[in-house]
């Protein structure tokens, strides 16, 4: 029996173009669906994508591959999309008539593109004081529009951050919707929060993000998410505890640094409590749950909440009852000299 072949994924290719019409936007995921008008195309384009914030009359960058959906025919679905503010007067318009900038809408965004022209984005984000020249505005109002201005340019910088950085349209939307503002600062500090803070984003996810912000492989910080990453795929096949051996190997052989450094963050966790080790029958072990609570599970790229086996439980249960006969099970600093 021939084995089936695997389904490849169309060739990506780049395509630009006026978002004429926003027909669907999901504030929370970011899912949106776009009429853009293409050059070379005498039909609008649908495209399909993830963005945080969109708008008709923003000029459309998108990357990804061409489907013909069964019900709505061809579509391009997109794995990165980014926008810009237009550049034609009509364009600039549109653009400020869609209620993107608060404060602004159909009337105003006519009388503000008579005034300035196509230099009307430049005035409302360096010169907004101009702003209260033009009938309608006063000082609580250009103030609105000048905050509301930052704030849309803001979601674009953090896009653009998150996209040079390999992260997709989808997750980046996750990403911003989890840490607002502090997104940029987060993935810099720490991406490997990431893995324990937004859905879909494994280790090896936030490992890849690392390495492009310039994070060292030696880290501790990457070290302790590689141990938690060991011991969540543990908790997935129903483990309550790992060997402490056996951890280690596991974490040296993900990670590919030496011995000492998952030591090292070994050691931090359990100082801190996140970790804790007890011994059984002679036996170091390194327990999965903290304090009674189930830890986060991660398996195969999805995140679940899973209580340990009742089987897992009673073993260990079984074990310190045995422990307490000759010799009580302990919490113990961790053995350096066991390997």
């Amino acid at each position: 029996m021939n084995a089936a072949m695997p389904m490849r994924r169309p060739a990506t290719e780049e395509i630009s173009g006026l978002i004429e019409r926003v027909t669907f936007h999901n504030e929370d995921s970011g899912f949106s669906v776009l009429r853009v008008k293409t050059p070379g195309h005498r039909e609008e384009t649908t495209v399909v994508g993830s963005l945080p914030s969109v708008t008709a009359g923003e000029w459309l960058v998108a990357e990804g591959w061409w489907i013909r959906d069964k019900e709505h025919g061809l579509q391009f679905k997109a794995s990165t999309m980014k926008t810009v503010p237009p550049t034609t007067v009509a364009g600039i318009e549109r653009y400020l008539s869609s209620g993107l900038v608060k404060g602004i809408g159909p009337v105003l965004a006519k009388k503000l593109v008579g005034r300035f022209g196509a230099e009307v984005l430049t005035v409302i984000e360096t010169r907004t004081a101009e702003l209260q020249t033009v009938d309608g505005i006063g000082p609580k109002r250009r103030e609105r529009i000048a905050r509301a201005w930052q704030e849309a340019r803001q979601v674009r910088e953090i896009m653009l951050f998150l996209h040079s950085h390999g992260v997709s349209t989808s997750r980046a939307v996750r990403i911003f919707k989890t840490y607002g503002e502090q997104a940029i600062e987060k993935v810099r500090e720490n991406p490997y929060t990431l893995a324990k803070d937004i859905y879909g984003i494994g280790f090896a996810t936030a490992d890849q993000i690392a390495q492009k912000v310039g994070i060292p492989k030696d880290s501790l910080n990457r070290a302790r998410a590689g141990i938690d990453h060991v011991l969540l795929e543990a908790t997935s096949d129903g483990h309550c505890v790992l060997p402490l051996g056996k951890l280690k190997l596991a974490a040296v052989k993900l990670l590919a640094v030496p011995e000492a450094i998952v030591e090292q963050a070994l050691s931090q966790m359990l100082t801190s409590g996140s970790l804790r080790l007890e011994e059984i029958d002679g036996e170091p072990l390194i327990s999965c749950l903290t304090s009674g609570r189930p830890r986060r599970a991660s398996r195969h790229g999805s995140n679940v909440w899973r209580e340990c086996q009742p089987s897992i439980r009673q073993s260990t249960s079984t074990r310190r009852s045995r422990g307490a006969s000759g010799g009580r099970a302990r919490r113990s600093p961790l053995p350096s000299a066991r390997r």
